[in-house]
Order: C-alpha cells, then structure tokens, then sequence
C-alpha cells in the first residue's frame, strides 16, 4: 500500500448526499445505475454507480451516500458522471458506506 500526505488526504472533498433518482445505465460497459445526487448546498451531481448486485432502483431512492466531490468529471458512455460514491467490494457485490444517523445533505465527512 502506498503512503499519502495528510496534505494529499485534505485535497479530497467528501461529502454526505440523498440519491434523489436512480435508473439503469443500459450503455455501461458493466451493470451500473445512473444515479442524481442532492448534496445540499453543493448542489445536485450525477454519478454512474456499479451497485446493482445488491441494490435496486427501488432501495436507493432517498438513501444517503458518501461521495468524493472534487474529482474530475468522466465521461462513462453517454453519460457525465461528477463525483464518486465511496462503497466496500465484498463477494456478494459492492456496499455503500452509509451514517448511522441521518444529516444534512452536503455536509462534509470530517477527518479525526
């Protein structure tokens, strides 16, 4: 594993967002979902999520994620996706991250 600077760590911008919309992303490469994110003040971003294993459209509306904001925009198909929705890869499929208590949308993941 490769070491990172804090100040590395501090460039990253993680925020906590309600998926508002969820569908199918039929032109992915691999099974994905489009995904609409509210991150409050921040603004709504759209993100391809590859989550499909054990989530459906269904179970992601209004849940909240957590999210790397401050990358790059990239072009996946025909689809702009902003930010990238932080999850665990287990053998069953990938997990999101989620609070064990409700907060505002887009407020910022506090390094302890």
């Amino acid at each position: 594993m490769e070491s990172i600077s804090s100040e590395e760590v501090g460039k990253l911008e993680i925020r906590v967002g309600r998926i508002i919309e969820a569908k199918p992303f039929l032109n992915a490469r691999k099974p994905a979902y489009k995904l609409v994110i509210n991150f409050g003040t921040a603004g709504m971003k759209k993100s391809s999520a590859q989550i499909t294993k054990l989530y459906s459209v269904d179970d992601l509306i209004g849940k909240q994620v957590v999210a790397i904001v401050n990358f790059p925009p990239k072009q996946i198909a025909d689809f702009m996706s902003e930010v990238l929705v932080l999850g665990v890869e287990t053998e069953e499929g990938v997990v999101l991250l989620k609070l064990d208590k409700d907060v505002s949308d887009g407020v910022k993941i506090k390094y302890l």
